[in-house]
């Protein structure tokens, strides 16, 4: 029997309902599927929506470096079974990750330049469905364009107040592991909020299932995450599913955690992950004392940056506005049921504190004490972090709407959050375009040295010298890590070797 959502199935009394109407979104901006959008909303949203294009455009100055250097020549020999093969029994038995490079890496540098845009849609139009399926679900009606505006605020804090964007949005084999993985994660919850028959029911348990197994095998992080998110949803789903989704909500879960396990196994006995294991000695050293205090005071230093990146307010305030306009629908039962909104609240919370810390103890190994500096690394938790906020935000609207008096009093509050979404926006259009003019520089230099290595190359060149062309911190060979990759580089030009280079030719 279907469990309501209380106060969502009791019309509101007369007076009250005078009082609040406009602030639940009455009018037409507020109602049901017949409603028009919201000016104001689809105004608004085209600020992240305009971040995200411009970072779209960008994109087509990505050219390769440090680790493209040795995938390029990889794809281009062997194709994307020969990525495969790399990965699993040589690199670090992620076959999920060497799919995904092979299908960038293999038309070369087309593929880098066309990444960023192809990310952008894909991000930004799985947030968006997961959150206007997931208001449908909880039976809140909200104005149309309220939805993309939070999925779009949400994505462009989530990829440009990075501390390196270049590494978190456009450099693809970063990219891959550690952004676009915990947002994959998010598409398996789409089959679950739009399963009405028992088809749809099967297709949404085995969409949790393969998309666990292909989590495990993309990113060791990120599947933490996802393990950490699946179990407070199960522990939590007597509060917050009623009693006629719960049995398939709680199904969900297992199927994802039995995705996640089944891909783990996969990756872990793997010839890949044992080779990186011991070369980074992960086998004894991740759960050692010193460890386990190194990656706690790392998270620690994590955590101050980024309660202090003050554009994260862009996430908050459109929460603010989707909580100040939101109303359930009266007569609706609701399969997603909110009520237990400080419950929830503090289980958000708890969830991202505990995923970011096991990410970071599943990084120490690798990265020891600069863990806290690879922001890249962070990128498996920042999407629930960014989730996190937006729904703090929303039960802050809610609550200033109900403590309200009058639709004016709710029109400043909307007023206001919208300024904090423009301010902040516009805080990272800033560093995104000088990011632009960085890498369309480096573009430039890039493509002359490029043909210059293919002239000589074609004339029988063996030895050449090559000039590093780095951008955000990217690793060039002849760099601060020494040669590597120069030999990568070597075999994509088919020489024998390159040399350092202070000039371009």
């Amino acid at each position: 029997m279907a469990v309501d959502t209380p106060g969502a199935a009791r019309p509101q009394p007369p007076d009250e309902a005078a009082r609040t109407g406009r602030a639940d979104g009455g009018g037409e901006e507020s109602g049901g599927p017949g409603a028009r959008p919201a000016l104001w909303a689809a105004a608004l949203a085209l600020l992240p929506l305009g971040l995200l294009l411009a970072g779209a455009w960008l994109g087509q100055h990505v050219r390769p470096g440090a680790d493209d250097w040795c995938f390029l020549p990889a794809a281009r020999d062997g194709g994307i079974g020969g990525m495969v093969e790399k990965f699993y029994f040589w690199d670090n038995g992620r076959i999920g990750n060497a799919l995904l490079v092979g299908l960038y890496a293999r038309p070369g540098v087309p593929g880098h330049q066309w990444f960023a845009p192809v990310g952008a849609v894909f991000m930004g139009s799985v947030l968006w469905a997961v959150t206007a399926l997931g208001l449908r679900r909880a039976a809140l009606s909200v104005p149309r364009g309220v939805p993309l505006l939070v999925a779009s605020m949400v994505t462009a804090v989530f990829l440009f107040a990075s501390p390196n964007t270049y590494k978190t949005f456009f450099w693809p084999a970063s990219a891959v592991s550690h952004t676009v993985a915990p947002v994959l994660a998010c598409t398996a919850a789409i089959p679950l909020l739009l399963a009405r028959t028992a088809r749809g029911r099967r297709a949404a348990l085995a969409a949790a299932f393969l998309v666990g197994a292909f989590l495990a095998t993309l990113s060791e992080a990120a599947s933490v995450v996802g393990l950490v998110v699946l179990s407070c949803v199960l522990l939590l789903s007597r509060r917050i599913f009623a009693e006629r989704a719960r049995g398939l909500a709680r199904r969900w879960c297992l199927a994802g955690m039995a995705g996640i396990g089944a891909g783990a196994l996969v990756l872990l006995t793997s010839p890949g992950s044992q080779s990186r294991r011991e070369r980074y000695g992960a086998n004894a050293s991740m759960f050692a004392p010193e460890s386990l205090t190194g990656a706690l005071e790392a998270f620690w230093r994590i955590l101050g940056t980024l309660t202090t990146t003050w554009e994260y307010l862009g996430a908050v305030a459109a929460g603010v506005l989707l909580g100040l306009v939101c109303r359930s629908e009266p007569g609706r039962r609701a399969p997603v049921v909110l009520t237990h909104r400080p419950l929830l609240a503090a289980v958000g919370t708890g969830a991202f504190l505990v995923s970011g810390y096991l990410c970071t103890l599943v990084a120490y190994p690798v990265f020891g004490a600069g863990t806290a500096t690879v922001s890249r690394a962070w990128n498996d938790y920042l999407l629930l972090y960014a989730v996190l906020l937006a729904g703090l935000g929303a039960l802050l609207g809610r609550a200033l709407r109900t403590r309200s008096r009058g639709a004016r009093a709710v029109g400043g509050y909307r007023a206001a959050a919208a300024a904090v979404c423009a301010v902040c926006c516009l805080a990272l259009a800033v560093p995104l375009a000088r990011l632009g003019e960085d890498m369309e520089a480096r573009a430039r230099s890039w493509d002359r040295q490029d043909r210059w290595l293919r002239a000589q190359a074609a004339d029988g060149a063996r030895v050449l010298p090559y000039k590093p062309l780095s951008v955000s911190a990217m690793g060039e060979p002849f760099g601060k890590h020494g040669s590597w990759p120069a030999g990568c580089v070597a075999d994509y030009y088919h020489v024998d070797k390159v040399t350092h280079s202070t000039r371009l030719p």
